[in-house]
């Protein structure tokens, strides 16, 4: 299995505990323990965004369906999909105007050159 990056959540079990605390987690009503060397605090408040979105998704003042979990993990991932591609664009478009900047910049200097003698 290929290493994973520190503060990947491992299930409970079979699972070399070096390193890594037991935390309990509580999503959409079902408690899972996971294994992780991220911090207790870091994980609950992953764990309380996924089930913020359970919540969402499921009908009001009822359990969550089987399936909320998954069309949970969905819906951020599509979040994610969203955020990423407004990132890069944002980063091609900051680019692109430090390019032009630095053009200007660089003909600014250019003009107040003296020629050599």
């Amino acid at each position: 299995m290929a290493d994973r990056p520190s503060g990947v959540v491992e299930h409970c079990g079979s699972v070399s505990s070096m390193g890594k605390q037991p935390i309990s987690l509580v999503i959409g009503g079902d408690t899972v323990r996971v294994l992780s060397s991220a911090s207790e605090g870091e994980l609950q408040e992953l764990a309380a965004v996924v089930g913020a979105k359970v919540a969402a998704l499921s009908p009001k003042g009822r359990p969550p369906p089987p399936q909320a979990v998954f069309l949970a993990a969905i819906a951020l991932a599509e979040e994610l999909a969203v955020e990423r591609e407004r990132r890069l664009a944002l980063e091609r478009k900051t680019r692109d105007l430090l390019r032009r900047v630095l053009v200007r910049v660089e003909d600014a200097l250019d003009s107040q050159d003296p020629e050599p003698t």
